[in-house]
């Protein structure tokens, strides 16, 4: 599956928003955009110009792209099985897409960021009720129990530093971790009050309505 393998902060320059892809860094003063507050190019600050109707619902697509960390395909791929549902077309799409696995590492805190979420699950770090899963779109259900594959990622590594920082993060109510038995677990589906994530989807569905 292709991945954009760019400068991830350039694309927050360009949205203009800061979209945190790369985990703790980009709250901080080290985040480019708020060290450049302009768009990137060889011209130098230029600051950000007028947009149009197109340009605004194009940006609030692209927002939702990086914020994820998905292709163009997969996005489509996505909206289109919101669509066929029988509901709102915006919430089903953000539901799907906070249901992806790599999402879920991203959420229970067992990584600092979606980008890294992505990596651990493709080098096989966590098991899906029992059994490994390497595939970070893999969509979970209700009940699915997440554990940790080795056992020497819980004494050591970064899956062990971003254990010891959890309790600093705050887990969304339709997730639970255990910290006893070191699992995690989707009580429930994420319902509308879970899936504010900075993006205007009424955007995004006339964009792809057209």
């Amino acid at each position: 599956m292709s991945h954009f393998s760019g400068a991830q902060c350039k694309r927050c320059r360009r949205l203009g928003v800061k979209l945190c892809s790369k985990g703790e860094r980009g709250l901080g003063s080290k985040c480019a955009l708020a060290r450049r507050n302009y768009p990137p190019g060889v011209h130098g600050p230029k600051g950000y110009g007028r947009i149009s109707d197109y340009g605004l619902h194009l940006q609030e697509k692209q927002k939702l792209r990086v914020i994820y960390g998905i292709m163009e395909k997969q996005l489509r791929k996505y909206f289109d099985e919101a669509k066929r549902e029988k509901t709102n077309t915006g919430l089903k799409l953000l539901e799907l897409l906070e249901r992806r696995f790599d999402n879920i590492i991203y959420r229970l805190g067992l990584a600092s960021s979606r980008r890294q979420a992505r990596q651990m699950v493709g080098h096989n770090h966590f098991k899906v009720n029992g059994k490994k899963m390497n595939i970070p779109s893999y969509t979970v259900k209700r009940g699915d129990v997440i554990s940790i594959a080795k056992e020497k990622s819980l004494s050591r590594g970064q899956i062990a530093e971003n254990i010891k920082t959890m309790a600093k993060k705050e887990i969304p109510a339709w997730l639970f971790w255990d910290e006893q038995n070191k699992k995690g677990q989707v009580v429930e589906l994420p319902q509308n009050n879970d899936l504010d994530v900075g993006v205007d989807t009424r955007l995004i569905v006339e964009f792809y309505s057209r």
